[in-house]
């Protein structure tokens, strides 16, 4: 049964579908969402019932597509996740058996997915993803979190690219994700690129901030505290909780756009500010500021950042850009920087 708060949302959402003529489509999975995945399409039993219940679904609500955020196949995830080596073919299994249905032939399909293919049985990227390609509309790269508390230096958040970064901080970037997505059999016309509203903020010493000599001129992938969990903006609010796996958590320390605004990080147009320590390293696109009041770097996507997402969408003719997440803008500023530059 569907929670009735859940039911009002839908409700609402198809009421704009409708005003202003755009798709609704429903989200399955995420970070916290995925515990399960794997048993729901692990055997043709379960693959019936998940078809007989998605298509019921949409049915109820005259959604018009899916997308499937499944994080991640045969990978661990949240932490707790049930995993198997055959993921990767059983869910393939169950979108062919999707679009087998009468009411799943209609849906548009999609998938997020990480910057590497799904991994096969032997826990490595897949080569192979035609056949994905048949039954997806569109896969979504989430191409962000490349960088962040976990990492051994301050980096990009979501990397256009990292071919000219040294070799031992090439982690992965938009260009080389759509190159891996591309090669394993996905027409670059099916495949979004996913950006970030938000950037990671780090604890980093005055001293490690700043290239040496100067107090203005930030340097790049400088040293951090680890053991800080710092907050970041008012949506952070994690800490002190659990998680679905029954760990406590802190503080992700994330930033959206609007809250770096609200700070006076930036001017209203996503512009750096006097007085405000910044850099835009023009190898992966990404900006960074810097508070030495409070020690604190933030990396993130900036308007000229997404204006040059824009562009290698527009120029490699990906099929467009999914966000996460649209509330984290400050007036548009990074929808409409990356819409003109991609000619939408």
């Amino acid at each position: 049964m569907c929670h009735p708060c859940a039911s009002l949302i839908i409700q609402l959402i198809l009421h704009i579908d409708i005003e202003i003529n755009v798709c609704a489509i429903l989200s399955i999975g995420g970070w916290t969402g995925s515990r399960f995945w794997s048993t729901a399409v692990g055997s043709p039993e379960n693959r019936i019932l998940f078809v007989r219940t998605v298509t019921v679904f949409v049915s109820q609500y005259q959604l018009d597509g899916l997308d499937f955020d499944w994080e991640y196949l045969n990978r661990q995830g949240l932490g707790c996740n049930v995993i198997d080596p055959n993921d990767t073919a059983n869910f393939v299994a169950f979108l062919k058996e999707l679009r087998q249905d009468p009411i799943g032939a209609t849906l548009d399909l999609s998938a997020a997915v990480s910057i590497t293919p799904y991994n096969d049985a032997n826990e490595k990227p897949s080569t192979d993803m035609s056949e994905f390609a048949k039954y997806l509309d569109t896969i979504m790269i989430m191409n962000y979190d490349i960088w962040g508390s976990w990492s051994d230096a301050v980096g990009p958040n979501a990397p256009l690219n990292d071919i000219c970064a040294p070799a031992a901080k090439q982690q992965g970037s938009a260009v080389s994700a759509v190159a891996n997505w591309e090669k394993a059999g996905v027409p670059l016309e099916k495949i979004v690129l996913g950006v970030a509203s938000y950037g990671h903020s780090y604890e980093v010493a005055t001293k490690d901030a700043f290239v040496d000599g100067t107090t203005t001129e930030l340097a790049s992938y400088p040293a951090f505290n680890k053991t800080a969990r710092l907050q970041g903006d008012s949506w952070d609010t994690d800490n002190l909780t659990i998680d679905k796996c029954g760990n406590p958590q802190t503080y992700g320390g994330n930033w959206n756009m609007w809250a770096l605004i609200g700070a006076g990080l930036l001017d209203e147009t996503g512009q750096p500010v006097d007085g405000v320590p910044y850099r835009f390293d023009d190898c992966s696109k990404t900006a960074y500021v810097y508070r030495p009041d409070q020690q604190v770097m933030i990396s993130f996507d900036d308007p000229m950042a997404f204006a040059a997402k824009g562009q290698f969408i527009k120029d490699m003719g990906l099929g467009g850009f999914g966000m996460w997440e649209a509330g984290g803008d400050y007036d548009n500023i990074l929808v409409d920087a990356i819409r003109e530059a991609a000619g939408f």
